[in-house]
């Protein structure tokens, strides 16, 4: 289950990255801080790629990375787009449907299929999400649904969990076609590289102001280095459907650091929250 330990790392660091990115904001232009995501895990990369060298490229790397790239590339500017026009609390939990879209997407791509234990499990991680992020200004239980169709942010940020189910199976492919290490290189360049126009039109003079403020965004690109790295591994060994049901609890991760570091209120109904996630991922992991 050596896959188990991985995905959880990804969870951790990926929970840890949102804590960092959330203090950097508070600072920061939004869009230096999403730039700052790509950029800096790729440095962080480069001297372990030097190090191992680089691996045989098999036929399907470049389509997959032209496809990954351009996927993240959009996904990344959307993510950022949804948590500005809308509040954070109405388009986060968006992303925890990333599993449901994978038991459309993962036949098609790389020809895994969910069973229906995987199909409950993932619906129980969203129902834990759900629960996790419902806040008590909201005076119906069809309010989060509801504020799908009244603000931009939530249809955005379902665009997005779209878009992860569909590059979370390009990911598969890209490490099959080289490895781990060389496909986060080459998908974070890419990625880094892709925003940089719009960067450069929102923020002034980005790479400066990313050398000013490197003490604080390193910690980011550390822990999406590590997150990634964990993840791509876990690839490698499983069904891209399980990584990414256990990925997602990252959200019940980021919500108990959240009441540590920034004393969010609410820690009884995040651990009720918890507990549901947690019962998917264990009904995912059943066999």
């Amino acid at each position: 289950m050596s896959w188990l330990l991985l995905a959880s790392c990804t969870a951790f660091f990926e929970a840890s990255k949102d804590i960092f990115s959330k203090r950097s904001l508070n600072q920061l232009n939004l869009y230096l801080v999403a730039w700052a995501w790509p950029v800096l895990t790729t440095l962080c990369l480069l001297p372990a790629i030097a190090w191992a060298g680089l691996p045989p490229i098999l036929p399907g790397f470049w389509a997959a990375l032209l496809a990954g790239g351009l996927l993240n590339t959009l996904a990344f500017l959307l993510y950022i787009k949804a948590i500005s026009t809308s509040d954070i609390s109405l388009t986060v939990p968006y992303v925890s449907f990333t599993p449901l879209f994978l038991g459309l997407t993962s036949p098609f791509i790389v020809q895994e299929s969910a069973d229906l234990g995987d199909v409950v499990g993932g619906l129980l991680i969203v129902l834990g999400a759900y629960v996790l992020n419902w806040r008590s200004q909201y005076r119906s239980p069809l309010a989060p649904f509801q504020a799908f169709w009244q603000e931009p942010g939530p249809k955005l940020m379902l665009g997005v969990a779209l878009i992860w189910s569909i590059t979370a199976n390009i990911d598969k492919v890209g490490v099959q076609t080289s490895s781990p290490l060389l496909w986060l290189v080459a998908l974070h360049s890419f990625i880094s590289l892709g925003m940089l126009p719009v960067v450069w039109r929102q923020v002034p003079a980005p790479i400066q102001q990313l050398q000013h403020n490197l003490k604080l965004l390193l910690p980011i690109g550390l822990a999406q280095m590590i997150a990634t790295t964990c993840q791509m591994n876990a690839l490698e060994l499983t069904v891209v459907a399980d990584v990414i049901s256990v990925k997602r609890t990252s959200t019940l991760i980021a919500a108990l650091m959240g009441h540590l570091f920034f004393q969010e209120p609410g820690l009884r109904q995040r651990l009720l929250g918890a507990s549901i996630m947690l019962s998917g991922v264990f009904l995912i992991l059943r066999t």
